[in-house]
């Protein structure tokens, strides 16, 4: 598939659908659901799971569907912060084990990577700053004209 990612109903609609481009009236959608917790996570991956899983559940934004990706998140934090230890343990230079060279420490590219999983993940969930302020909470009455107007054009 090329060209963008496209974004869900239910994003456009908070947004307004700027774009003003159809809405897909067929998408498949789940209620709003607390998904369990996988046993895999270690401690700090788990911490991290309820942290997050109430906050995307209070944005109305989780479902048992995205248990997969939020397990994703929970272990790149756990990485990151495991990654981020060692660093402030041996420093973001380390001599290299051959020739005893100094070297960027192979802890802080595990960390840089981790972040990056984190991050892209941390968009999809609309966990940043940036990508919540692209969405658009309309008040009750609002949003009840807007589901109105949407059940009247399916």
């Amino acid at each position: 598939m090329r060209g963008r990612k496209p974004k869900p109903t239910s994003i456009r609609l908070l947004e307004g659908n700027p774009g003003r481009r159809p809405l897909n009236d067929r998408e498949p959608t789940l209620q709003s659901a607390m998904p369990d917790c996988p046993e895999y996570l270690d401690d700090v991956a788990k911490a991290e799971w309820f942290r997050t899983a109430a906050v995307l559940r209070e944005m109305g934004l989780l479902t048992r569907a995205d248990r997969t990706a939020l397990a994703a998140y929970c272990v790149a934090y756990a990485r990151w912060v495991e990654a981020e230890a060692q660093v402030k343990r041996y420093g973001t230079i380390v001599k290299s084990p051959d020739k005893g060279f100094p070297m960027k420490s192979p802890y802080l590219t595990v960390a840089d990577q981790a972040l990056e999983t984190m991050r892209k993940l941390m968009v999809e969930f609309g966990l940043t700053p940036s990508s919540r302020s692209r969405i658009r909470v309309p008040d009750d009455a609002e949003a009840a004209a807007d589901f109105d107007l949407f059940v009247e054009s399916a």
